[in-house]
């Protein structure tokens, strides 16, 4: 199977070459323990190699993603302007709808909150890699039932369009919706933040969790972010 470069050193040789090509991987993770750090950086690979790329941002503004990215070594408003990468603006559209509504005292928003295979209508065709930060956000008034409906519909349409794509979903979210989405993508990618019992210091760590037809190592690493992105440390 062909594999697309991750974005981040060492990550590559860990999981038999990079991401699996055409296929979806999920990252887990709560607040701050690097998730988005992780998509951008598999989105700005995947730039600099000429692959036409989308970020689809459900909870930043474009010019915050961008900022953030620059944060890390990772400038992506060189590719936004050329056109290699598009910043779908679906956080500014929730909070502008949700405004309206609101504005005539509707409070009914699940239409809004919950639409994930509309997701795919967003995408062009020309586009090869897909960021999706954060997918837990739609799933707030959704069944179980149906977020594996939606999510399996979403993960087998970018299939067949051949898109590798990062789906970002939070921890809160994929406890409410029963850790289903894991059972649908093709691999899961784990981030936390930890004490560590010996140092007292907190740690980030990352877990790779799965990915099917690869050899992989359960064992956490420990990472850091770093103003050149993520860097793995020595056990």
């Amino acid at each position: 199977m062909e594999r697309i470069h991750t974005g981040i050193t060492g990550l590559d040789e860990m999981i038999g070459g990079g991401y699996p090509k055409g296929r979806t991987m999920l990252i887990l993770g709560m607040t701050g323990s690097g998730k988005t750090i992780l998509g951008l950086s598999f989105i700005h690979k995947a730039c600099t190699e000429g692959r036409k790329s989308l970020i689809i941002a459900s909870e930043e503004l474009p010019g915050d993603i961008i900022a953030q990215s620059e944060s890390v070594g990772m400038d992506l408003e060189e590719f936004n302007k050329n056109g290699l990468l598009a910043i779908d603006k679906v956080y500014e559209e929730r909070t502008v709808y949700a405004k309206e509504l609101l504005a005539y005292e509707i409070t009914d928003t699940d239409k809004l909150q919950s639409n994930i295979i509309g997701l795919l209508e967003r995408i062009p065709k020309d586009v090869e890699s897909v960021l999706i930060d954060n997918i837990g956000v739609f799933t707030l008034n959704m069944s179980a039932n149906e977020f594996r409906a939606q999510i399996d519909s979403l993960v087998a349409g970018l299939m067949k369009r051949n898109i590798t794509a990062l789906l970002i979903m939070d921890l809160s979210a994929d406890n409410r919706t029963e850790s289903i989405a894991s059972y649908s993508v093709y691999g899961v990618l784990r981030t936390s933040i930890k004490d560590n019992p010996f140092t007292g210091a907190r740690e980030r760590l990352f877990e790779i969790l799965k990915i099917r037809n690869t050899k992989i190592s359960l064992a956490p690493i420990r990472f850091e972010i770093t103003s050149k992105g993520i860097e793995f440390l020595q056990k």
